[in-house]
């Protein structure tokens, strides 16, 4: 049997952020040096608090046309 916390990673890699929000790797990056996606550096590598992500998109608004 699968739960949630096998499935969802807590700590996710850029490459799984790029996944998870569908979109290109550059724009994560942007979004983490820009401060709207924070990020833990541990080592060279950097990862993204599932939390966070799910954070981020729900603060996204619906853009008006």
């Amino acid at each position: 049997m699968t739960t949630a916390a096998q499935s969802s990673p807590v700590l996710c890699t850029v490459k799984d952020a790029v996944v998870l929000l569908r979109l290109g790797r550059s724009t994560v990056y942007e979004l983490m040096a820009a401060g709207q996606l924070p990020y833990i550096k541990l080592g060279r590598a950097r990862r993204i608090k599932r939390a966070d992500i799910d954070a981020f998109v729900d603060q996204l608004q619906p853009q008006s046309v």
